[in-house]
């Protein structure tokens, strides 16, 4: 059984690459059974959304300097 560490290792480690099928799985079994996990989950989504909502920001913002 997948602990704390190794999920939340393995979500940020899907933020770079792409997870194994089995790698998924075992997360999703964790996540279905911790409310931690799953709240550290829901937090980094928020978290990408937002630096994404700000890098597309400055994007547009830039003056070319």
């Amino acid at each position: 059984m997948m602990n704390c560490k190794e999920a939340t290792r393995l979500m940020s480690e899907g933020q770079e690459r792409k997870l194994t099928t089995s790698e998924k799985a075992a997360l999703s079994v964790h996540t279905m059974i911790c409310r931690g996990c799953r709240n550290f989950s829901q937090h980094m989504k928020v978290l990408r959304t937002m630096a994404r909502h700000f890098s597309k920001a400055a994007d547009n913002n830039d003056d070319g300097k």
